[in-house]
């Protein structure tokens, strides 16, 4: 299992745990060091120092766990997704967690299942919250009322106990999302629960009522939610840190609920960064107060995000342990800032690249991204910087002498710009994200604060680590989700590292992204279009490469994506099926979720 199962100020203890050297459950006297002196204490312990509720917790969780844990059956995986409560041997969490064992017992959940929150993050709004989402996802049928006077005393999991060690909330690139998750039968002695969730953050704990929620299955026959193969204990945390999907709403605009829709889902399978590709040549949707007439871009003026829903969207998805990665592309793809600032334009006649000749077009830029982050907290800025096509800079007078006069070329006047919007970004401080096309032309240039963002194609992020960038990883042949002939396959194979063995430079692949852009999607059907193959992505980035391996992918994950797709259904998320060659059509015909 891994040494360290629990940390208190920055060490393990679990080495000091009393433990016979068979592993055998340890006796009362043997724990009882951890337990306060009292004369009445019951079998339930109802009175605890709760300074030693941390020791308890490690303490109880082994005793009670660790034996039929070290005797469960190892997991094996198969290919058919048939009678899935019946088949022990797969494991229906997504994505796989990065340790994990289990057993072969069926625990009965009770429907008022409570929280108890400790450690210095025992106030935490957003912990609280998230159990309450959880609780109704995982009581959809039963919807809170035991059946037939049933009592407390006839379930096996009445409680799950959170403890977070640290209040800090602030949601950063890396904060740290590890946890450790253990589930059993409420026997009569333990003090803490029958779910013990321990986390660094609550950030952690969130990533682990999400597994916990995964557990737990509806019974049809017995009309109560199960726990199936338990006793389980899980501890993990996320391969890479930065686990994104794009948004485009300049393509398409997408109401508020739809985007909340979006988020709300990505928690489902860990991505934490929702990269908001708000701006485009099509659309100007947002509202900058700096400079008002910039929405006029927009497709109409019912297709706008005001600062206050901006704001909203960032908070709801901080409350799901999301960040919103935030995306204006220059100096290309913004046509549409010229329809309310006619002057950004080089000509009536060339709308884009944005007129790199004039300070007002840097002055827009810096008012924009100062309105911008007082929005966006996210310490990573996407400045975009891809498929600029300088032609029309060379055919416009102005343009054309202020380039003579610097003698520069229009190839220098792109690195110009792109500079000059990395040093506004940076002195917001803003780490600038831009795409690999600004790597590829002028990397010497560039900041070295730069992260590189990958799409044109395999072999970008090695290159940007080897001089020292850091990267995101979105192959468009693979990653691209409006690229509808890419398989879901396609997308759990790939692999972010590419090759990089140097431990080092794998570090600066800070992770990756799937991109879904919108020239054919909107809220009719972006939800199909994402799911299920962005989960197949997010468990590359989430899972170690030893627990889920590229080779053999039908026998390791396809019966796993199977469930994992009919849970997001049964969650009211509209995901496509599983194994379409083309992606986001519906079914061929009749049949079962689970074979689709």
């Amino acid at each position: 299992m891994g040494g360290g199962l629990v940390v208190l100020h920055g060490k393990s203890i679990i080495s000091s745990l009393p433990l016979k050297p068979d592993h055998s459950l340890c006796t009362p006297s043997e724990v009882s060091p951890f337990f306060p002196s009292s004369p009445k204490m019951s079998t339930r312990f109802p009175t605890i120092n709760p300074k030693s509720l941390h020791y308890l917790f490690t303490i109880l969780s082994i005793c009670l766990h660790l034996t039929p844990l070290i005797n469960s059956r190892t997991i094996r995986t198969v290919n058919s997704p048939s009678h899935l409560s019946d088949d022990s041997s797969i494991t229906y969490l997504w994505p796989l967690p990065s340790e994990f064992t289990s057993g072969n017992e069926t625990l009965a959940v009770d429907p008022d299942l409570s929280i108890s929150l400790s450690g210095n993050g025992a106030n935490s709004v957003i912990v609280r919250e998230a159990f309450a989402r959880y609780k109704t996802l995982i009581f959809k049928h039963v919807g809170g009322s035991k059946f037939g006077g049933t009592s407390n005393s006839d379930y096996d999991v009445g409680k799950v106990t959170v403890i977070v060690h640290s209040d800090d909330e602030e949601l950063q690139l890396g904060v740290d999302e590890s946890y450790t998750l253990l589930v059993g039968k409420n026997n009569g002695l333990s003090i803490i629960g029958e779910v013990a969730i321990e986390a660094n953050t609550v950030y952690g704990a969130l990533r682990g009522l999400e597994t916990f929620s995964q557990l737990c299955g509806f019974d049809y026959g017995t009309k109560t939610v199960q726990i199936y193969k338990a006793p389980w204990f899980i501890k993990d945390k996320p391969r890479f840190e930065f686990r994104g999907l794009l948004l485009d709403t300049s393509r398409h605009y997408y109401p508020i609920d739809i985007i909340k829709q979006i988020i709300e889902s990505m928690s489902y399978a860990k991505l934490n960064v929702l990269h908001w590709h708000i701006i485009d040549e099509q659309s100007f949707p947002l509202e900058v107060p700096a400079y008002p007439k910039l929405w006029k871009g927009a497709y109409t003026k019912w297709e706008r995000y005001t600062v206050e829903d901006a704001s909203e969207i960032v908070n709801f998805a901080k409350m799901r342990g999301i960040n919103v990665m935030a995306e204006i592309d220059v100096p290309g793809h913004a046509e549409s800032w010229g329809t309310g600032y006619p002057d950004l334009w080089p000509s009536s006649s060339c709308r884009e690249p944005l007129d790199v000749s004039k300070n007002f077009t840097f002055e827009v830029l810096s008012g924009i991204l100062q309105d911008m982050r007082d929005i966006f907290p996210f310490e990573l800025f996407h400045l975009g910087g891809d498929e600029v096509n300088t032609d029309c800079w060379k055919y416009t007078p102005s343009v054309k002498q202020w380039l003579q006069e610097r003698n520069m070329t229009e190839k220098d006047a792109y690195q110009y710009f792109v500079i000059k919007a990395q040093e506004i970004a940076i002195s917001k401080n803003w780490t600038p994200v831009n795409w690999e096309e600004t790597f590829n032309t002028f990397a010497e240039k560039l900041n070295p604060k730069t992260v590189v963002h990958n799409w044109l194609g395999p072999g970008v992020c090695p290159k940007a680590v080897a001089q020292g960038f850091k990267c995101i990883y979105s192959n468009q042949g693979v990653w691209y989700l409006d690229h509808l002939d890419v398989t879901w396959d396609g997308f759990y194979d790939a692999e972010p590292l590419e090759g990089i063995t140097d431990s080092v430079k794998q570090k600066l692949v800070i992770g990756g992204e799937v991109c879904m852009w919108s020239e054919t999607a909107d809220p009719s059907n972006v939800q199909q279009t994402i799911w299920p193959r962005a989960a197949a992505a997010a468990e590359r980035l989430w899972t170690s490469k030893e627990a889920a391996p590229t080779s053999n992918t039908s026998a390791t994950a396809l019966t796993r994506l199977h469930y994992f797709r009919c849970l997001l259904t049964r969650r009211g998320v509209q995901a496509s099926p599983v194994t379409n060659m083309y992606a986001r059509n519906p079914p061929y015909g009749p049949g079962s979720c689970y074979d689709q």
